[in-house]
C-alpha cells in the first residue's frame, strides 16, 4: 500500500462559477418535454435537509438511530427569468402583456454548470452538469429601490423544493449531476444533444433511468436501419403511403429526405414512437404518380452517439 500525499501536482481541485441555466416546465405525465435558455441565473444554492437522527433506547443504552427522510431543496437568484418561468413563479397572462400573480405554480427541472478547476489546469480542467426534478419555486420578495448615484440590478431570488422522480434500484431523488473528467466525453456530449437541443430535436430534459441507460449500458448494437417501408426497389406503391423507418436504436437526429429521381425534394410531416427508433415521413400531398422516389437515410445519430452510414432506397408509385 503505497503511503498518503497530500496536494500533489494536479490534484489540487477546487469548484466554482455557474453557467448554462435551462428551465425545463413539466408536462402532464412528469416529463420535461422543451427546454429554454435561463440567460441571467447567477446563483443555485443546494439545500439538502432531514437525514436527522432519530435514538431509540433499550436496556439503559442507545439502542439505534432511526434516520429521517432526505428532502432536497435550492435557492435559486437571477438578474432576470424566462417567460416560461412566470407560470411556474404563479403568474398568468389575461392578455399579452397582461400578468396576474397568485396563480397555480407549475413544477419544473432545471440544468446547470458550475466549473471543475485543478492547479494545473485552472478553469479548464472540466465541469459538473447539474440537474434538478419535480422543482416548486415558493413566493419570493422583489425589492424594488429608486435609481441613485449608486445604482444595481434588481436580483431575484426563489427558494424550491423538491419531489424526487423514481429511479430504479435506487431511492427516488430529485437532483443528478455528471462530472465531465469521469464519464465518456462522446456520451456525455450525446446527453447535451438532448439537454440543449439539436437542428433536428428541441432540448429536453432526461430522467435519471433515461441517463442511467445511456452512461451505464452503452450501445446494446452498432446502429442499423432495420427495415424500410416500402421497401427498397419495391414497385407500384401506392400514392398515399407513408415512409416507415425502424432502428435497432434509439435515434437522437436525423436527415432522413424523400425526393423524386430527379432531385425534387418532397415535403414531409415526420414523427417517432414513444421509443424513438421508429420514423414516420408522411408526404403534406400525394406522391405522383408513375414516379421513381429516392429515400436518402443520412445524418442518424443514436443516442450512444454511433452515427448510421447513408443510405439510399428507392421506390416507385403506381400509376
Amino acid at each position: 500500500m503505497a503511503k498518503i500525499v497530500w496536494d500533489s501536482i494536479g490534484e489540487r481541485f477546487y469548484e466554482t462559477g455557474i453557467k448554462n441555466g435551462v428551465l425545463y416546465v413539466q408536462a402532464i405525465g412528469g416529463t420535461y418535454p422543451l427546454g429554454v435558455a435561463w440567460n441571467g441565473l447567477t446563483a443555485v444554492t443546494e439545500s439538502p435537509s432531514g437525514a436527522e437522527a432519530s435514538p431509540l433506547y433499550a436496556d439503559d443504552i442507545k439502542y439505534l438511530n432511526m434516520m429521517s427522510a432526505e428532502e432536497f431543496g435550492a435557492t435559486l437568484e437571477a438578474y432576470t427569468y424566462p417567460d416560461e418561468f412566470a407560470q411556474c413563479d404563479g403568474s398568468a397572462a389575461l392578455q399579452t402583456g397582461v400578468i396576474i400573480g397568485q396563480q397555480k405554480r407549475k413544477t419544473f427541472g432545471l440544468a446547470y454548470k458550475t466549473t471543475l478547476g485543478n492547479d494545473v489546469s485552472g478553469n479548464d480542467y472540466g465541469y459538473k452538469l447539474h440537474l434538478i426534478y419535480g422543482a416548486i419555486a415558493k413566493p419570493s420578495e422583489k425589492a424594488y429601490q429608486t435609481i441613485n448615484d449608486s445604482p444595481e440590478a434588481i436580483t431575484f431570488s426563489w427558494e424550491l423544493s423538491t419531489t424526487p422522480v423514481l429511479v430504479s434500484g435506487n431511492k427516488p431523488t430529485a437532483s443528478l449531476v455528471i462530472d465531465s473528467t469521469k464519464v465518456d466525453p462522446s456520451t456525455l456530449a450525446s446527453l447535451e444533444d438532448i439537454l440543449y437541443g439539436t437542428v433536428g430535436a428541441d432540448p429536453r430534459l432526461p430522467l435519471p433511468d433515461e441517463i442511467a441507460t445511456l452512461f451505464g449500458a452503452g450501445a446494446p448494437s452498432a446502429l442499423a436501419l432495420s427495415s424500410i417501408t416500402p421497401t427498397d426497389d419495391a414497385d407500384n406503391v401506392a400514392k398515399n403511403a407513408n415512409i416507415v423507418l425502424t432502428f435497432n436504436n434509439k435515434i437522437l437526429r436525423e436527415a432522413v429526405v424523400l425526393t423524386t429521381a430527379a432531385g425534387v425534394v418532397v415535403p414531409v410531416a415526420r414523427s417517432w414512437d414513444t421509443d424513438g427508433k421508429i420514423l414516420t415521413l408522411n408526404p403534406n400531398s400525394e406522391l405522383d404518380g408513375s414516379t421513381a422516389h429516392i429515400v436518402t437515410v443520412g445524418g442518424v445519430v443514436d443516442i450512444y452517439n454511433q452515427v448510421l452510414a447513408a443510405e439510399v432506397k428507392n421506390f416507385s408509385t403506381i400509376a
